[in-house]
């Protein structure tokens, strides 16, 4: 029996974090329930009594196993079948309560909860009835939670309409004998803000429903039912939800949505309404009483409608208060706002209307500086925009009776730069943050901006899901999540694979969003960053393609939305931006190949506006404007009017043949390098450090020429000795070891082709005495290590390391967990991450910790670690020394922070270096160690072998 218990625990762990489904009988026994039988069909029974959003779901539901059924259930009030199908919320349905009293069924794990709902099968629960299904719901949206539970179970996913996703086929639908299972959220408001939404949504709302009416509204409104969610800020930038269409706002309710309004838009009144109606400047010192009644006017128009009432105030359009840091004027507003809201719900206490602050930007600063509100307002923090959370409850913080949200971002339009366009959100990030949030109980609003919805399908997902039940998803689940996922749009079959796709593009995007991408931030001279992503991003869309054409023409639509189009789509801004780069580069040599790359940016250009069109052209124009948002030609952080093609080198080589030659990590060419007195150099050779490197010969003009390459050394090998040019040869010089002297080794490469002399290239290697190095060893003047190549120690059930796949930039990251609260007493109890090292040369060495830009969100704590080299002393590390907006601004765009650290190294060999664990929500991704000859570059060098 205490197998059973436990076997079954373990089931429900699972299932909480997977997809529904896990009640589908795929291979049906005798005793399983026959929804859709070979020669019968279940009847469903609702009480006529029941909820007009629940009637409305139930219709749904009818639809749904139609659709994938190809039968239609009868809907009844009351009716005999061999199998029922009953559906009924708790106070409502007189079937359950018949139930209920006859013992068939049990209640009492959802009743009075919130927004619960429990699906069990019952044995003969009325007369001449063998067997019934049963989605009992606590209320209203409790019951429609478990009626869409089983429209995703049978299969018809919560994109189906807002991305195409066919429900597969399935002429026969069972659930399994002995189903029974309850279900309840554990934050109470999850939802989404449309936000941004110009001119994507807005031209496609226009063209598709005439603006933001409650036709557009159903569709969102049935998806955050599909995704058990309740709560929603609606479209705002030129919309008001309630004024635009006052049947919105009845729908909402009806539906079951908790409606409320952006953190500066008081009062459930829309900042466009101001506009509309209000009297007067938009500034409370000056003219309260007319703001007065437009918020009195907001308060009694949602009276009855199931609302959060923001408090607080902003300046129109998102700014800041004209007022500055007037504390003693918010607290006033504040005051006000209760006062009318006190007024309007006059038959019951202040205290059970629901209220919010939302301490965003400036905001929270009146916060810290010692603003309060009442204990039965919600306390809303917010990110910084991209993705990394302020501020979380502190221990005296926690026992508020209204409890702490927060606010995240998938889209932000502000600086440094704004994105908009596509998705860029690991999950691994959000799962991290929002983790986080969870463990320090900030748990009863999760709402997300996500701009235009579309493309955000999938973090929107994950978002949402996690919100129902945090606890169900921790760092070894989240890989498995977006393969069930994939699995849940496009079939088992590829699941994996498509997984892998989304994972990979999302990582690209979360190095740097593709509006901050710009020429030079992925380096084209060293350690090839530049060349190995677009080799990494080719061969995703390869994969996609091949996947693309084994899926079967109904699933096409629903592929190029969320896979094809957002990788393909981050890729051809990548390229790009990458032909830039060589575009200026060949044209400061002199190249005639400059062109070509001219042409390549001209390509890719041209390829984004494919893409968009492609995208725009499915369903017979279904998602016309949706991918409009102009991403390429962004100067500071608003977005250019539409998408600008880059200025370009062109080059006009004359019909004569010119040598031109290059080495591999510089910028520089022969001649312009003789004419500046500058030898071309390649980086110095070690034994364990990068193989190859090359030399560049090409032409300046388009009669081809011969050229011959000499080395002046024996252990200096080349690829090429000699050939004829006509655009470009590569020569790659290696170095064979058994012929270089120990120690430092210096010679030439002399080419030789037009030109008076010809070119000379100097290289040098340097041969350790030592032939038995161990660990990650020294070479090319630094050593990589990937923060998950340590070896883990100390760990344990209060503080540990945890490896987090996807969080990383180029692998995996490392997280410092903690139990809420704990405080590290002894640095020696402290879990540690280990690398072994070796170091051929001493002196000081400079340690750069790549972290994520984790912001100081526990009150009274830093993010630090403390790191010691061998038995030496440990030095702490604060990988956040400098809080200006400027570091800020910089973090976000290249989204890590870089720490430097003096390490001394007092002798040749072997060491150890160790990483401590002292504060939670570090994330540590990769280190460098740079002896001496670390290049520029953003992603930094692939991780040092370890021997």
């Amino acid at each position: 029996m205490r197998l059973f218990v436990l076997l079954a625990a373990l089931v429900l762990s699972y299932s909480a974090a997977a997809l529904p489904g896990h009640y589908l009988a795929t291979t049906p026994d005798k005793a399983d329930f026959a929804l859709v039988g070979p020669n019968s069909q279940a009847l469903i029974l609702v009480d006529k009594q029941e909820h007009k959003g629940v009637l409305r779901a139930v219709d749904s539901l009818q639809r749904d196993i139609r659709s994938v059924s190809g039968r239609q259930l009868a809907i009844a009030q009351q009716g005999q079948a061999q199998q029922l199908l009953i559906i009924g919320s708790l106070g409502k349905s007189a079937l359950l309560e018949q139930l209920v009293s006859s013992g068939k069924l049990d209640v009492s794990a959802i009743a009075g909860k919130w927004d619960a709902f429990q699906i069990q099968l019952v044995s003969q629960p009325l007369p001449g009835v063998e067997q019934a299904l049963v989605i009992a719901g606590s209320d209203k949206r409790g019951t429609i939670y478990g009626i869409y539970d089983l429209a995703e179970t049978i299969g018809v996913s919560p994109w189906y309409w807002w991305a195409d996703v066919p429900p597969p086929k399935q002429p026969q639908l069972y659930i399994k004998a002995g189903t029974n299972f309850n279900d309840a959220p554990k934050v109470k408001y999850r939802g989404i803000f449309l936000n941004d939404e110009h001119p994507a949504l807005t031209n496609w709302v226009t063209e598709q429903y005439g603006g933001y009416n409650s036709q557009f509204y159903l569709q969102v409104f049935e998806l955050l039912q599909r995704l058990k969610a309740n709560f929603l800020w609606p479209a705002m930038w030129n919309n008001a939800f309630a004024d635009d269409d006052w049947q919105n706002a009845l729908l909402a309710d009806e539906m079951g949505i908790v409606m409320s309004n952006s953190h500066h838009e008081p009062m459930l009144r829309a900042d466009k309404e101001w506009n509309r109606y209000g009297e007067g400047p938009w500034e409370y010192s000056t003219n309260r009483d007319n703001i007065y009644k437009f918020w009195q006017q907001g308060a009694k128009r949602h009276k009855n409608l199931e609302s959060i009432f923001t408090l607080g105030m902003r300046g129109q359009e998102d700014e800041p208060m004209s007022e500055g840091d007037n504390i003693a004027l918010l607290q006033q507003i504040v005051a006000d706002q209760r006062q009318i809201l006190q007024q309007t719900f006059h038959d019951r206490p202040i205290e059970q209307v629901p209220q919010v602050w939302a301490l965003y930007k400036e905001v929270q600063g009146f916060y810290e500086r010692g603003m309060r509100v009442p204990d039965d307002v919600t306390l809303l923090w917010a990110d910084d925009n991209f993705g990394n959370i302020r501020r979380l409850p502190a221990k005296a913080e926690r026992n508020r009776s209204g409890g702490a949200g927060v606010y995240y971002h998938f889209d932000y339009v502000g600086a440094p730069r704004s994105y908009r366009w596509i998705n860029t959100i690991p999950l691994a990030k959000i799962w991290q943050q929002m983790d986080l949030a969870w463990q320090y109980q900030a748990d009863r609003i999760w709402i997300v901006n996500v701009g235009d919805l579309k493309p955000m399908e999938l973090p929107i997902d994950f978002f949402l899901r996690m919100a129902w039940n945090p606890a169900a998803f921790n760092a070894d689940n989240l890989q498995q999540f977006v393969s069930d996922w994939a699995s849940q749009q496009f079939g088992p079959q590829h699941a994996d694979t498509i997984a892998g796709l989304l994972q990979g593009y999302t990582r690209h995007n979360g190095r740097r969003k593709p509006e901050a991408v710009e020429p030079d931030t992925y380096s084209i001279l060293h350690y090839a960053e530049a060349e190995r992503i677009s080799a990494e991003l080719t061969e995703l869309a390869n994969t996609s393609d091949f996947v693309q054409q084994q899926l079967a023409p109904g699933l096409q639509d629903a592929y190029i939305q969320l896979v094809a189009h957002p990788l393909k789509a981050s890729r051809a801004v990548f390229e790009l931006n990458r032909a830039v780069a060589m575009n200026r580069l060949h044209g400061d040599q002199g190249r005639a190949s400059t062109n070509y790359w001219a042409e390549r940016v001209k390509f890719w250009f041209d390829e984004d506006a494919r893409l968009t069109r492609l995208y725009h052209s499915l369903g017979n124009g279904r998602w016309n404007h949706m991918m409009s948002q102009p991403h390429i030609g962004f100067t500071y952080w608003r977005n250019p009017p539409a998408n600008l093609m880059p200025v370009v080198s062109l080059a006009t080589p004359m019909a004569v043949a010119d040598m031109g030659v290059a080495a591999e990590g510089s910028a520089l060419s022969w001649p312009i390098s003789e004419y500046r007195n500058k030898q071309l150099a390649l980086d110095t050779f070690y034994p364990h450090g990068q193989p190859k490197r090359t030399i560049e010969v090409f032409n300046k003009g388009t009669v081809p020429f011969a050229f011959s390459a000499k080395a002046s050394a024996d252990w200096i090998t080349l690829s090429h000795r000699s050939g004829e040019i006509s655009s470009q040869q590569n020569i790659a010089v290696s170095i064979d070891w058994q012929k270089a002297n120990n120690g430092l080794n210096n010679a030439e490469v002399h080419i030789q082709g037009t030109g008076w002399g010809g070119a000379k290239v100097q290289v040098s290697a340097f041969k350790p005495a030592s032939t038995a190095p161990t660990g990650f060893v020294e070479a090319d003047g630094y050593i990589a290590l990937d923060a998950a190549s340590a070896t883990v120690g100390g760990n344990s059930s209060q503080a540990w390391w945890q490896k987090v796949d996807g969080l990383g930039r180029t692998g995996p990251a490392m997280v410092a967990m903690t139990q809420a609260d704990y405080q590290l007493s002894d640095l020696s109890q402290a879990p540690y991450l280990e690398y072994p090292l070796y170091f051929h040369h001493t002196g000081q060495v400079i340690l750069h910790s790549i972290v994520a830009p984790t912001l100081q969100l526990i009150p009274g704590r830093q993010l630090r670690f403390a790191v010691t080299l061998n038995d030496g002393p440990p030095q702490l590390v604060d990988t956040l020394p400098d809080h200006s907006e400027q570091a800020w601004q910089q973090a976000v765009l290249d989204g890590v922070r870089t720490i430097k650290t003096p390490l001394q190294v007092v002798q040749s060999g072997a060491h150890r270096l160790r990483i401590y664990l002292l504060d939670p929500a570090v994330v540590l991704q990769k280190l460098l160690l740079d002896t001496g000859g670390l290049q520029p570059s953003d992603l930094g060098p692939v991780q040092s072998p370890r021997l």
